[in-house]
């Protein structure tokens, strides 16, 4: 069984799950697609990524264009600040930002479907696994500035540690508009 928190926006979930715990330990069913499917979570998801990131670390504005790409998000240890953009053209909430914090220990998943750049601040050394709805393309990724000032994105972070490609990347307008 599944619960869902609907966050900032309608189309971004916070999915809640049953924890089974005693002396032993726990066991928790990570994903079960009828039960997704309930909840209105539709994608099939067709590649599953483990990241590592250090503490003090901020990966992102990320999304691939066509065909776009759903992602459903697990911490499996440490904690994240993760913050989702809509970039729908004609969106009323389009360039709009909403965030959400990720631990390890609540075992909650955050849902980011197709039509949201994605991004996170790791609060501590993190380990994240996620489902994506469409294969890795390098030729369909696209990145934009994570302090993009027209954006506003209020990080917990203020020096943090990036890759090139995001220290680098062009402004949200030159991306999306």
């Amino acid at each position: 069984m599944i619960q869902v928190k609907e966050i900032v926006f309608p189309q971004v979930k916070v999915i809640q799950k049953k924890r089974f715990s005693d002396e032993r330990g726990f066991f928790l069913e990570t994903y079960r697609r009828p039960l997704y499917e309930e909840v209105g979570i539709l994608d099939t998801f067709v590649q599953d990524n483990h990241s590592f990131s250090k503490e003090g670390t901020i990966r992102g504005m990320h999304f691939q264009s066509t065909p776009g790409q759903g992602k459903l998000i697990s911490v499996i240890h440490g904690r994240i600040y993760d913050v989702f953009v809509d970039i729908r053209p004609g969106s009323p909430s389009f360039g709009k930002w909403g965030s959400y914090i990720l631990d390890a220990d609540n075992f909650e998943q955050l849902y980011i479907p197709v039509g949201f750049a994605h991004g996170f601040a790791a609060l501590s050394d993190v380990h994240l696994l996620y489902k994506v709805s469409s294969l890795f393309d390098p030729e369909a990724e696209m990145t934009f500035r994570f302090d993009d000032e027209t954006l506003g994105i209020d990080w917990p972070i203020s020096n943090p540690i990036l890759s090139e490609k995001d220290r680098l990347a062009p402004s949200f307008e030159e991306v999306c508009l």
